[in-house]
């Protein structure tokens, strides 16, 4: 892997855009081989000129003479292409070359009275008269998009260069595999400064700081490569090179953090100005372009947030799952806020596949109607404390098409509703299910409040006589993915609990090995002894359904028979049921 070594008397910031500019020009090597091809033709040329040879061409004779003309053009194509392709040494090099041959010519005329040579003298002359219109035709063109290039990477407001440049010049880094670190920088609390002081005074502001950033990048007081860039707003990136190890990154960023210590003064307005700096290297902690600026942003987000002293963080693959947990986090207020939670039905059987009811299900919409997986958001729900929301939100919703349900098709079906711990152990948790039953219709025994079975060590005591009301209604408990908690006998045994619901990650094991086919056997019969029913989660194949069959489980649930429903598809299958049994 390449590695630059810093080099201040090289380290600026317009030597970096020239070098990245100048590698898309004509290579060297196009210019030996041209300067080749004319000293080639060149002699033949002269050769020629000079023979009084005839040559043998396909039964035609030919003076060799003749050719001295049709290499002597060749030899003036390659100094147009000369000075085409490689600019002012190509037009040097065929300035001198074509002056050069003119007392060359001059001397065999004289020398030998040779006046055949006379027309090359011309030629030379009349090539001299073309470079040259060419040359400065040439110089004014790139002069104009020198211009054009300097407008492309140049930020106006900083000077500094902008986003532009910097994705040039990290595409050109990674194609050729130099090590870099990319950090982003955001200037903390420069919001304030525009809405109090105006845009003209936080321009200012960002002059200022960028002057004291380039004079570190173009002096190399840093020790190390860089290459400051503006890409928007507040926004900087900086490019850091020729290091030798994390120390040397940090003291480079600390450089540019040290410098904003120093007092801003404005229209005699003093401003203390910090930012927050987040890196990714470059290959270490990816390869890819979109997402080295991706984990640089991440980590300097995560440190503006935490609102610490430290202003540096490096980015980490955690971030990564932080920075997903806010923007979930951010999907679920929205969605609450403009009421795009919803729910679905999973129907549960008995074994003879008769219609037990339904598990309502939370599902989850953003803002473009795009579903949100339920395993990304109800984690994230439960950690930021929005899963009461979400609960509630289900409870209301499928309570209210499924009362309206039992009351066109009559049908002896349950409701079962997932409620968190946290949802439960609200103070007005009681009154929410009362009002559920009295504004749905719904019949208390034909609905299932599910808990995990973790509050039975969490919240124990807490949530037993809540549990005990819920009962006192007539209402069903179930408790949810038993055997994936630590729960003792004893707990359970206290536990006032209808149902018992075997995770599925047990069932998709069951066949294949025999301890978690005897394990989901203790747990039917443990459930028996104690009086609860027991259901099946995540069935999905006949032998699944024949094992449970075989060691006495009482109902399941999965997609062997039925994946979860929208409303319509749901009542479908409810009034279908309804009419089998008429």
């Amino acid at each position: 892997m390449n590695k630059t070594k810093a080099d201040p008397k090289g380290n600026t910031i317009k030597n970096t855009l020239d070098t990245l500019t100048s590698r898309s020009r004509t290579p060297k090597v196009v210019y030996v081989l041209l300067l080749l091809l004319y000293i080639a033709a060149n002699f033949i040329t002269s050769t020629s000129a000079n023979s009084n040879q005839t040559i043998n061409l396909a039964g035609l004779s030919f003076s060799a003479y003749s050719f001295a003309g049709v290499f002597s053009s060749l030899g003036n194509i390659c100094v147009i292409f000369l000075t085409v392709y490689c600019g002012k040494p190509g037009y040097i090099t065929s300035l001198v070359l074509l002056l050069f041959q003119i007392p060359v010519i001059l001397r065999g005329i004289v020398m030998n009275h040779n006046y055949n040579s006379l027309p090359g003298v011309f030629g030379n002359i009349l090539a001299i008269i073309a470079v040259t219109i060419i040359y400065f035709n040439n110089r004014s063109l790139t002069n104009y998009q020198n211009r054009l290039r300097d407008q492309a990477v140049t930020d106006r407001l900083t000077e500094l260069p902008n986003r532009f440049a910097c994705t040039e010049l990290v595409g050109d880094l990674i194609k050729r595999n130099t090590r870099f670190v990319l950090v982003s920088i955001d200037l903390n609390g420069f919001k304030s400064i525009n809405d109090t002081m105006g845009f003209n005074t936080g321009n200012e502001v960002l002059r200022q700081i960028a002057s004291r950033w380039k004079t570190i990048a173009d002096t190399g007081l840093s020790g190390t490569l860089d290459f400051i860039t503006r890409v928007s707003g507040d926004e900087f990136v900086l490019i850091i090179r020729g290091y030798d190890s994390e120390t040397d990154i940090l003291n480079t960023i600390q450089h540019y953090e040290a410098v904003l210590g120093n007092r801003l003064t404005i229209d005699d307005c003093d401003f203390y100005i910090t930012a927050s700096f987040g890196y990714a290297e470059f290959p270490t902690d990816t390869k890819d372009v979109d997402s080295l600026f991706t984990y640089a942003d991440a980590a300097m987000t995560e440190i503006k947030r935490a609102h610490s002293s430290n202003h540096v963080m490096r980015f980490s693959t955690e971030l990564l799952k932080m920075e997903r947990t806010i923007e979930i986090e951010n999907k679920i207020r929205e969605a609450l806020e403009h009421d795009t939670v919803f729910f679905q039905l999973q129907p549960q059987f008995d074994m003879s596949h008769k219609l037990r009811g339904f598990e309502a299900l939370a599902r989850m919409r953003d803002e473009n109607g795009k579903i949100i997986s339920p395993g990304e958001f109800i984690p994230v729900a439960e950690k930021v404390g929005l899963i009461d929301k979400v609960d509630a939100a289900v409870f209301q919703k499928s309570g209210a098409f499924f009362g309206d349900l039992l009351r066109r098709s009559g049908a002896d079906i349950s409701l079962s509703i997932n409620i968190s711990v946290r949802h439960l152990m609200k103070n007005d948790f009681l009154d929410e299910i009362r009002s559920l039953l009295r504004n749905t219709g719904i019949p208390p025994q034909q609905l299932e409040i599910e808990i995990t079975e973790s509050i039975m060590i969490d919240s124990a005591e807490k949530a037993l006589q809540c549990i005990n009301e819920i009962r006192s209604m007539g209402i069903m408990v179930a408790i949810d993915d038993f055997g994936t908690g630590y729960s003792s006998l004893s707990y359970l045994n206290n536990f006032p609990a209808n149902l018992l619901k075997i995770d599925k990650s047990f069932i998709d094991k069951m066949n294949t090995s025999d301890s978690s086919k005897q394990y989901v056997a203790a747990i039917i019969s443990i459930g028996h002894i104690m009086g609860f029913d027991v259901i099946s989660e995540g069935v999905e194949t006949e032998d699944q359904l024949a094992t449970l069959n075989s060691i006495g489980c009482d109902y399941i649930q999965g997609f062997i028979w039925g994946r979860p429903l929208p409303q319509e598809e749901a009542e479908k299958l409810v009034m279908a049921s309804v009419q089998t049994q008429d």
